[in-house]
C-alpha cells in the first residue's frame, strides 16, 4: 500500500506541473483520500461530444499501479462503450490490457480517444452500439449530441 501511495503522490505532483500542458484534462485528488480522484475531460473536437465537459470518478485500488483504477463517467453520455446508467467504461486498458506504465492522466487521454473512436462491437450501451453497427451514423451522432447538450454543457443564464 505504501508503494501505491507513493506512486499516487508522484502522479499528483506531475498533474500539478502539467495543468497548462493538457488543457483537455483536469485531474484532482480527493483532499482526504489519495485513492479517490475525479477528472473533468473535454469532449474531443469534431465529435458529437465537442463542447461538453464530462466528469469521471476514479477509485484506485491499494495494489495500484499493479492493478488498474476503476473509472466511470459521472456525466451521462451516449456512447457504445459506456453503460448509460452506471457510467462504467469498456476499455481494454482498464481490464486485461492494463500495464503499470499507465497513469491516471494517460487513462484520461485513452478515454478521450475512445470517445472519438467508439468500438461498437463491444457495447455496454446496446442502443448506441446498434446504431453504429447498422451504419446509422447520423442517428448515433444526433443522440450523442443531444445528451452532450443536456448533461455536459454549462447551463446558460
Amino acid at each position: 500500500m505504501q508503494a501505491s501511495r507513493a506512486r499516487l503522490f508522484k502522479e499528483y505532483k506531475e498533474v500539478q506541473r502539467e495543468k497548462a500542458v493538457d488543457p483537455d484534462i483536469q485531474l484532482a485528488c480527493d483532499d482526504s483520500n489519495i485513492f479517490k480522484w475525479t477528472a473533468l475531460i473535454k469532449g474531443p473536437s469534431e465529435t458529437p461530444f465537442e463542447g461538453g465537459v464530462f466528469q469521471l470518478a476514479f477509485s484506485v485500488p491499494e495494489q495500484y499501479p499493479l492493478q488498474p483504477p476503476q473509472v466511470r463517467f459521472l456525466t451521462k453520455i451516449f456512447h457504445p462503450n459506456v453503460h448509460f446508467k452506471t457510467g462504467e467504461i469498456c476499455l481494454d486498458i482498464l481490464k486485461n490490457a492494463w500495464s503499470p506504465a499507465w497513469t491516471l492522466q494517460s487513462v484520461c487521454r485513452a478515454i478521450i480517444a475512445l470517445m472519438a473512436h467508439p468500438e461498437p462491437d463491444s457495447p455496454l450501451n446496446c442502443d448506441s452500439g446498434n446504431l453504429l453497427r447498422s451504419g446509422d451514423l447520423r442517428g448515433y451522432q444526433s443522440m450523442a449530441r443531444m445528451y452532450t447538450r443536456l448533461a455536459a454543457m454549462p447551463k446558460k443564464g
